[in-house]
C-alpha cells in the first residue's frame, strides 16, 4: 500500500508547497480540508499528519479546528505555524497575541537532541509569519528551538508530537527540506518509495481495472497534460482509445492542424479532429464574465465528448488531463481557502454526465506529470510544451468574444510566441503569452490619430503553476515585440507587460 503523509489544510497561504516539499522527499502528500472527518482519515492509513499553517488565531471564535479524535492519533504529528497553536491549545497550553510578531526572516536556536533538528547546526535561519505565540507549553511537551522573541519548536517525543511557529516548507527556511526530511523519516519513518515511474506503473494498472472492457475517448488539447494523459491510457487499453481534438474556436494561430497531424505521426495516436468552433462561439457571445465562460466551455466540450462517444459505440469512459492544481483552484479542498476560478475540466463540468472520468494525473503538479511523459517517452519538444489553458484563447480576451477580437489576439500571441523562440527563452520559461484587454487608448499612427485595442504580454518563471513570478524579459525582445504586434495587428496601438507575480495575481487573466 503506498505511504502517504496526510495534510490538514487551515486555509494557509503556504499549504501547496507543504505537498510539494514532501512530495520532493520522495513521500505522496495529500492536501484535505481541516474539517475532514476521521474515518476519511483513517481510510488513508496515513504515515503522519501535518497541521498547516493559517491566518486565523487559536482562540478566534471562528476558529478552525480538525476532528479532535486526531489528537488521539498513534502516528506523528507535525504542527506548522497555527498548527503548532493548535497543538498547545488542545492540549492545555496557552497562546495568546505576542507583542513583538515576526514576519521574515528570523535566526532560532535549536537543541540537536531533537530527532526534528538532527545533524543540523544550532542556529538556523527560518521564515516567521505570525503575531500570536505560545506562552504555556502544555504538559508533556518541551521546548526544542527558540527566537529572539518567541517559542519556534516544541515537542512531546513520547507522543512523536511536534510543532514549529516558523514555515520550513518556504525556500527562505535554507535548512527547511531537511527539517521535512527528518520528520519523515527518523520520526514518521518513511520509506520514500513514491516516484514518477512508480506513478507510471500504477497509473497504467488503475485505468485498466477501471476501463475494464470497454471503450474511452480522451480529450486532447496538445499540451503535456493531456497528451500524458493519452499515453498513459492507451498504454493501458490500446486500440480501444480514441483522441479527439476540439477546435473550440479559441485555439491559437494554425493549432488544429499542427496539432491533429503532430499526434498521428509522432506518437500514433488515433486521433478524431472536431471542427465545433460555430457551436462554441455561438454560445459565448456577448458573455463577459469569466466564471461564465469556463462554465459553457467546460459543458459544450463535454456535449461534443458525448456526441463523438455515442459514434464511436460502447465508448463509457472520458479520460482528461486534470491536474492537482485544477482541483485545488476549482474546488474548496483547502479548507476555508478560497475557490479561485473554475477550471474548465473541473469545477466548469456539467452536473450530469453520460461518461465517467478518467483522470490519471488528478494527484499530480505540473513538473511531476512531465518527468511521467519522459518516463513515458514522450518526446522533448511535447513535454516542455509552454501549458495553454482549456477555454484557449476565450481566458485571455478580457471582456466579449468576437470573431474579430479573436483575430487581433491570435495574430499578436502568434508574434510573441515567435519572438520568444526565437530568442532562445522558450523552454527556459514557464509561460509567456499575449492578452487582449477590454479597453482602447489613443494613439498616433501616420501622422493620424487612432483610437485602438491594447495588448498586454505576459511572461511568468513558475514550477508547478500553484505560484509564478514575472520574467525580466530582455528590453530588446520586448521592443521587438512591442514594435511587431504595432505595425503588424490592424486594430492595435499599445502593447503593455504585466509585472504581477501569483500570488496576489493568477497567470491568467481570467
Amino acid at each position: 500500500m503506498r505511504e502517504v503523509i496526510l495534510i490538514l489544510d487551515f486555509g494557509g497561504q503556504y499549504t501547496q508547497l507543504i505537498a510539494r516539499r514532501i512530495r520532493e522527499s520522495g513521500v505522496y502528500s495529500e492536501i484535505l480540508p481541516f474539517n475532514t472527518n476521521w474515518e476519511s482519515i483513517q481510510e488513508r492509513d496515513p504515515g503522519g499528519i501535518v497541521l498547516s499553517g493559517g491566518p486565523q488565531s487559536v482562540f478566534s471564535d471562528d476558529a478552525p479546528h480538525p476532528d479532535s479524535r486526531i489528537y488521539d492519533f498513534p502516528k506523528p504529528i507535525l504542527g506548522i505555524c497555527y498548527g503548532m497553536q493548535l497543538l498547545a491549545q488542545h492540549f492545555g497550553g496557552s497562546v495568546a497575541p505576542s507583542e513583538d510578531r515576526e514576519y521574515g526572516r528570523a535566526r532560532i536556536g535549536t537543541l540537536n537532541s531533537s530527532p526534528l533538528f538532527e545533524d543540523l547546526p544550532r542556529q538556523l535561519e527560518v521564515w516567521m509569519s505570525h503575531g500570536d505565540r505560545i506562552e504555556k507549553l502544555p504538559e508533556g511537551f518541551t521546548g526544542i528551538a527558540s527566537s529572539e522573541n518567541a517559542l519556534a519548536a516544541m515537542a512531546w517525543p513520547e507522543r512523536r508530537f511536534y510543532g514549529v511557529q516558523f514555515h520550513p516548507e518556504v525556500v527562505h527556511t535554507p535548512q527547511g527540506k531537511d527539517i521535512l526530511g527528518n520528520f519523515l523519516f527518523k520520526i514518521c519513518e518513511c520509506r520514500g518509495d513514491w516516484t514518477m515511474a512508480s506513478f507510471t506503473k500504477n497509473a497504467i494498472t488503475g485505468i485498466t481495472n477501471q476501463v475494464g472492457s470497454s471503450r474511452a475517448i480522451c480529450g486532447l488539447s496538445g499540451g503535456v497534460d493531456s497528451t500524458v494523459t493519452a499515453i498513459l491510457t492507451h498504454k493501458a487499453i490500446g486500440d480501444r482509445l480514441t483522441c479527439i481534438f476540439v477546435d473550440n474556436g479559441l485555439l491559437r494561430k494554425d493549432e488544429f492542424h499542427q496539432v491533429l497531424n503532430t499526434f498521428r505521426d509522432t506518437l500514433d495516436l488515433n486521433v478524431v479532429g472536431v471542427n465545433a468552433s460555430q457551436g462554441f462561439l455561438e454560445l459565448l457571445a456577448g458573455v463577459e464574465d469569466p466564471e461564465e465562460k469556463r462554465k459553457i466551455i467546460g459543458r459544450e466540450f463535454i456535449r461534443v465528448f458525448e456526441s463523438e462517444a455515442k459514434k464511436l459505440g460502447k465508448t463509457k469512459f472520458l479520460a482528461q488531463g486534470t491536474l492537482y492544481p485544477d482541483v485545488i483552484e476549482s474546488v474548496s479542498v483547502k479548507g476555508p481557502s478560497a475557490v479561485i476560478k473554475s477550471h474548465h475540466n473541473v469545477g466548469g463540468l456539467p452536473e450530469k454526465m453520460n461518461l465517467s472520468l478518467v483522470e490519471p494525473l488528478r494527484e499530480l503538479f505540473k513538473d511531476e506529470v512531465r518527468e511521467v511523459g519522459r518516463e513515458l517517452g514522450i518526446p522533448e519538444d511535447l513535454i516542455d510544451r509552454q501549458p495553454f489553458p482549456g477555454p484557449g484563447l476565450a481566458v485571455r480576451i478580457i471582456g466579449e468574444i468576437t470573431p474579430a477580437r479573436l483575430e487581433i489576439l491570435q495574430e499578436a500571441d502568434w508574434i510573441v510566441d515567435q519572438e520568444i523562440k526565437g530568442a532562445g527563452l522558450y523552454t527556459k520559461i514557464w509561460q509567456s503569452f499575449a492578452i487582449l484587454l477590454p479597453i482602447k487608448s489613443v494613439g498616433v499612427m501616420g501622422d493620424s490619430r487612432t483610437y485602438e485595442h491594447v495588448i498586454a504580454i505576459r511572461a511568468v518563471h513558475s514550477r508547478d503553476g500553484m505560484t509564478a513570478d514575472w520574467v525580466p524579459l530582455p528590453y530588446d525582445v520586448l521592443s521587438q515585440i512591442s514594435n511587431r504586434i504595432v505595425n503588424e495587428v490592424q486594430g492595435v496601438n499599445r502593447v503593455v507587460y504585466d509585472i504581477s507575480s501569483k500570488p496576489p495575481s493568477t497567470i491568467e487573466w481570467e
